[in-house]
């Protein structure tokens, strides 16, 4: 059955796809809104008790799936001691960047140059660190927050495919993340330089940042920005961009920085902001 949803994937035209759903998420008509947002929440069990808002109070579908927390729904853990999940989902892999490249499933893997949009000298400094690769289920809160403290330093959107990020997809497409179309922001902090990188899936209509941009998603052409010196400076927890309709995030520290818990496994679920890592240096 995963064979022949990873073949259809390869037929189905997958930016007209995303574009259209993109264009239906966005109206604001009540009664597409409302109807969209509660057969969303019936089918995929989404928990709207946590939700700042309630349905009905949404002026879209995108609006609803980019909504924000109350206050208190997701504390932080010490961020002096741990670094923080960047987003609710799950553990998809994780590990040490060798050899220029991050396991994606049993038997892939991809470059680390690849996925940042970079070259290999500037992914070289990534060599022997850390990288965990979080998936976005669609119940998932979807918005993207700092792993640890840092200013913005530069970023590349990529543009590519819009595979499905699942664990189906990820066994069975090579370079899956590497391929798809993403946003890829560096930082320099307390704990170095690190990567939290946003990449875009099937029918995710969407990929934004909090910092003023210049990228569109679903173009053709990758846009690199430097940030050198715009003071865009996060502590650890803040919100740093969001995904419209989910998708997965990849986060590279340089080496010696981070210790990933050990009871984190493949599947693990993860909240925004529980610790994930012990700080090292």
């Amino acid at each position: 059955m995963s064979d022949l949803f990873i073949a259809l994937q390869h037929l189905v035209p997958q930016h007209a796809l995303s574009r259209l759903a993109g264009s239906i998420a966005a109206s604001d008509t009540p009664w597409l809104r409302d109807r969209l947002i509660r057969r969303f929440v019936a089918a995929y069990g989404v928990d709207l008790s946590e939700a700042a808002r309630g349905i009905g109070e949404f002026t879209s579908f995108n609006d609803f799936f980019t909504r924000e927390l109350r206050p208190g729904a997701r504390p932080l853990a010490d961020a002096a001691k741990f670094i923080l999940s960047p987003a609710d989902g799950a553990v998809s892999q994780l590990g040490p960047v060798s050899g220029g490249r991050i396991i994606q499933a049993k038997g892939r893997d991809y470059a680390v140059a690849e996925i940042l949009g970079c070259s290999e000298a500037e992914a070289a400094r990534f060599e022997g660190g850390s990288f965990i690769t979080i998936y976005l289920s669609p119940k998932d809160y979807h918005r993207v927050h700092m792993p640890a403290a840092g200013t913005l330093a530069q970023t590349s959107y990529i543009p590519g495919d819009l595979f499905s990020v699942n664990t189906a997809t990820a066994a069975g497409v090579d370079r899956l993340f590497a391929r798809n179309e993403r946003l890829s922001c560096r930082f320099d902090g307390p704990d170095g330089h690190f990567a939290s990188i946003m990449v875009g899936a099937m029918i995710v209509a969407g990929i934004d940042t909090v910092w003023p941009n210049t990228f569109r998603t679903h173009v053709s052409a990758p846009v690199h920005e430097d940030f050198a010196g715009a003071d865009n400076a996060f502590a650890a927890g803040d919100e740093m961009g969001r995904f419209y309709l989910g998708s997965t995030v990849v986060l590279l520290f340089e080496p010696g920085r981070v210790a990933w818990h050990d009871d984190l496994k493949p599947g693990e679920p993860l909240r925004m902001g529980e610790a994930i890592a012990r700080r090292r240096g």
